[in-house]
């Protein structure tokens, strides 16, 4: 009978390792917080981007995991001349999964030719080094021209923008 019974709870038994991790830890929260954040990006070598921030929350516990930013982020970009461009926003989420930076809320893009850009959202694809929106822009050019449209794709080196108005598209080169 006692064999019986050691056999039945040993077969009974399964691998509950990644419940116990889980335990004390509610789906919505984050799995972890950090503070003054200096997040680096680089490709053999070489820095393309720097993300800072004073406030992180890993959700990492997460299906789709993703880092939210809730005090903003400052991002510097830079191209193969290391030339910087900047990006502020006053909100940030970075998804691990595809490497895509939402930025949120008052965003602020510099070249490094001066020109600005500004918006509401944007998005920074870390892989294929592209900023791109699907909302309103408004662009002020160093040169002091101005322009606006409703969405905006370039490349990191921000020499060659397109902006979208309405149903027409105009393609800028600097």
């Amino acid at each position: 009978m006692v064999v019986a019974l050691v056999t039945t709870m040993l077969f009974s038994c399964k691998n509950n390792f990644k419940e116990v991790q889980q335990i004390g830890v509610l789906q919505n929260e984050p799995i972890g917080e950090a503070k003054n954040i200096n997040l680096k990006y680089t490709d053999s070598g070489r820095v393309k981007a720097n993300l800072l921030s004073p406030k992180m929350l890993d959700f990492s516990n997460r299906s789709f995991a993703f880092s939210e930013f809730p005090e903003g982020i400052h991002l510097n970009l830079f191209d193969e001349e290391q030339n910087k461009s900047v990006v502020v926003a006053d909100y940030a989420i970075v998804y691990d999964e595809t490497d895509i930076i939402d930025l949120q809320g008052n965003v602020v893009l510099i070249t490094h030719t001066n020109d600005t850009l500004y918006a509401q959202q944007m998005y920074y694809d870390q892989k294929r080094e592209q900023l791109f929106t699907n909302s309103p822009v408004r662009f002020s050019f160093a040169s002091g021209s101005q322009g606006r449209g409703n969405i905006f794709d370039s490349d990191i080196r921000f020499d060659h923008y397109e902006l979208l108005e309405g149903s027409g598209s105009t393609e800028i080169d600097q």
